[in-house]
């Protein structure tokens, strides 16, 4: 694995073919969730940034695996970064109704645990596998989410998507893992299957967003009435 990734035995553009194209579903999760959004009214400015940031992640990807080097690998991690903490500090707000200090110091106690998990898998997992380790936090995080979520009734829906959304993952970080322990048998490896099922996750997170309307919303719009 000289260049990280089963799939690319050389330097060329298009040495991962199946890794380049399969960013296409990051741009199709974007703009099926755009649709929704207008459908919805297209009136949120928090979630039309989440759904940017998705299809960021797509070009972003798509670049890294074509050309990779320091800066579009920087394209690639950034906008990964910036949706998996947004949407957390969007879920503990939005649908939890959590205030903003609490949003804050959770979303940042959030962010510690991914380092923690990222070093430690540095530390203790092959070199192939230890790139995965970070985004366990994720994990826990849908996990954690969608039973938290279990005590607003309304959000059954919302619930229902996180859930799913945390299954998908699951299996998308076990393709994350397995990419490098598998090259001699199978030489198109599985970091495709991360990104694939990485779009589906990233859809049912986006559709949830999108029509849901947490305690914070339904709050809100009460007191207006």
């Amino acid at each position: 694995m000289q260049f990280g990734y089963c799939e690319r035995i050389d330097g060329s553009f298009w040495a991962e073919p199946l890794n380049a194209v399969t960013n296409g579903a990051f741009l199709v999760a974007a703009l099926a969730a755009f649709w929704l959004w207008r459908r919805q009214g297209g009136r949120d400015a928090v979630t039309l940034v989440l759904i940017g940031l998705v299809f960021a992640i797509g070009i972003g990807s798509f670049l890294f695996h074509t050309t990779p080097n320091r800066w579009t690998l920087l394209a690639d991690v950034v906008p990964i970064q910036l949706f998996a903490f947004g949407y957390f500090a969007f879920a503990l707000r939005r649908f939890l109704g959590l205030s903003g200090v609490v949003t804050a110091v959770g979303t940042l106690a959030f962010f510690v645990l991914a380092l923690g998990l990222s070093a430690a898998g540095r530390a203790v997992l092959p070199a192939g596998m230890a790139g995965s380790a970070g985004y366990a936090a994720f994990l826990l995080g849908l996990i954690g989410m969608a039973l938290a979520m279990a005590r607003t009734p309304v959000l059954c829906d919302q619930r229902r998507l996180l859930a799913l959304a945390a299954g998908a993952f699951a299996v998308s970080l076990r393709m994350r893992s397995i990419d490098g322990a598998l090259c001699g048998s199978l030489p198109l490896g599985t970091h495709w299957l991360w990104h694939l099922l990485n779009a589906s996750v990233l859809y049912l997170l986006l559709r949830a967003a999108v029509t849901g309307e947490g305690p914070a919303v339904t709050a809100s719009s009460s007191q207006g009435r």
